[in-house]
């Protein structure tokens, strides 16, 4: 199946220009980083520490009712998500709303108190301690850093060391991108965010493999063409798969998105996100940086 006929397209003669959009999106994502580090970002109590809660109500309820209500009673700083289907309410409270172990408690009351004719039950309640919070910031960003180092050792044995090197440039721009986005955005870094991230790097990685594959081939059989024509001719080969398969995963994504509910609407949200950036990265970082990397082609691995 071919979504587009063959093409001829200069994608390493592209190169400045996505090199310099690149840059920006990383420059972005690193201080994005940086502040999840230091916890400065708006962290989900995952790492921060805290309570959250989900309520399930006789009848509906609004985010704005129940805030008030909070609010009127000393609790502020809440965050909270309406599930409309079952009449649901999920709530999340950093450590520094109260104290550790009475959060919830004391938000029960409190809705109890404020709705008598509203009573609910509580479908789940999790408490995170400070130290957890900061282990697993820490256990995070260390299982994000042997990711890479586990890409770039499968690349250079089934390729090539500089290929790997792009490989690996390649995911860890689609993992800035994502980080980027969520920081300007000043969404929620929670685990599931960190599940996503994961998630598309592994997709990244697949899609570079296969443009890289198709490249290894040509290398061998154009013994005598210049780096940048076989990457080229390489990649406009396996544009049309590249798209084919980068829009079933995008659609895939995009339907979690609008209709997986409040509870996933942010990790299929990074999900659409690390598709789009995982794609642009196979060819416009990854293949260049090879590409530009000078060796002579008989040096390619078979």
């Amino acid at each position: 199946m071919e979504l587009i006929s063959k093409t001829k397209i200069d994608f390493i003669g592209m190169r400045k220009i996505s090199f310099a959009v690149s840059a920006i999106i990383s420059i972005i994502g690193i201080i994005g980083i940086i502040q999840i580090a230091r916890g400065a970002a708006n962290m989900g109590i995952d790492f921060s520490g805290g309570t959250a809660m989900q309520l399930k109500f006789t009848a509906p309820i609004t985010t704005e009712e129940a805030r008030r209500s909070l609010a009127k009673n000393g609790v502020k700083d809440v965050d909270m998500q309406e599930i409309k289907e079952g009449n649901k309410l999920l709530i999340k409270m950093r450590k520094t709303t109260l104290a550790t172990g009475k959060v919830a408690d004391s938000v029960q009351d409190i809705l109890k108190k404020e709705f008598p004719a509203n009573p609910y039950t509580v479908e789940s309640s999790t408490e995170i301690g400070p130290s957890i919070g900061d282990k697993l910031r820490k256990d995070t960003l260390i299982a994000v850093a042997i990711s890479m180092l586990g890409i770039i050792l499968y690349i250079a044995w089934r390729f090539d060391f500089k290929f790997g090197v792009g490989a690996v440039v390649a995911t860890m721009h689609d993992v800035l991108a994502i980080f980027a986005v969520f920081f300007v955005l000043n969404k929620e870094v929670n685990l599931l965010l960190i599940t996503a991230v994961l998630t598309i790097a592994g997709y990244s990685l697949t899609d570079t493999v296969v443009v890289f594959d198709r490249i290894r081939e040509n290398l061998h059989k154009n013994m005598k063409e210049s780096m940048p024509t076989v990457f080229n001719k390489s990649i406009n080969e396996v544009l049309s798969r590249t798209i084919i398969t980068s829009l079933t995963t995008f659609l895939a994504a995009t339907s979690l998105f609008l209709f997986g509910g409040d509870v996933i609407h942010d990790f299929a949200f990074a999900l659409v996100v690390g598709v789009v950036v995982g794609t642009y990265s196979s060819i416009f970082v990854a293949s260049p940086i090879v590409a530009l990397w000078e060796k002579a082609p008989g040096q390619i691995k078979a």
